[in-house]
């Protein structure tokens, strides 16, 4: 991927880590499978919603690498020779879908259901630090 011109200014230092997490998130933009929802929860959290139909808690995996959020599954069955589809609308491949979190954001847990699967993320309130500086005088 290219980087963005802005990047290439020379008074923008130390910013690597800022276009790296750019690029992430665009290459993780360009995925389209499986479809999604990011829904706000009470108390400020989110929830993401994957459609996984056919995937079970085995061939699924969710991982943190990185500040980046990695829902993983594997299909052993995709494609079997016997099968003989007249129609064939439903996907039947594996998939790694990832979203960028900002700093703070925890995973709270998974769960399957229905064909869904659901994964809560919270940002707790960081607690509050105060440091007291001392005064010098001079001489």
């Amino acid at each position: 991927m290219n980087r963005p011109i802005v990047f290439d200014s020379p008074f923008l230092l130390g910013f690597e880590h800022t276009r790296s997490l750019i690029e992430r998130a665009a290459k993780a933009a360009a995925e389209s499978y499986p479809p999604y929802n990011v829904e706000e929860r009470p108390g400020g959290g989110l929830r993401i919603t994957l459609a996984v139909a056919g995937f079970t808690p085995d061939t699924l995996q969710v991982t943190m690498e990185d500040r980046q959020l990695v829902i993983a599954g594997r299909r052993d069955d995709a494609g079997k020779a016997e099968d003989a589809y007249l129609h064939r609308g439903i996907a039947a491949r594996g998939f790694i879908r990832s979203f960028v979190l900002a700093d703070g954001m925890e995973v709270e847990g998974a769960l399957l259901e229905h064909g869904l699967l659901h994964i809560d993320l919270d940002r707790p309130e960081p607690d509050k630090l105060i440091k007291r500086i001392p005064i010098q005088t001079a001489g």
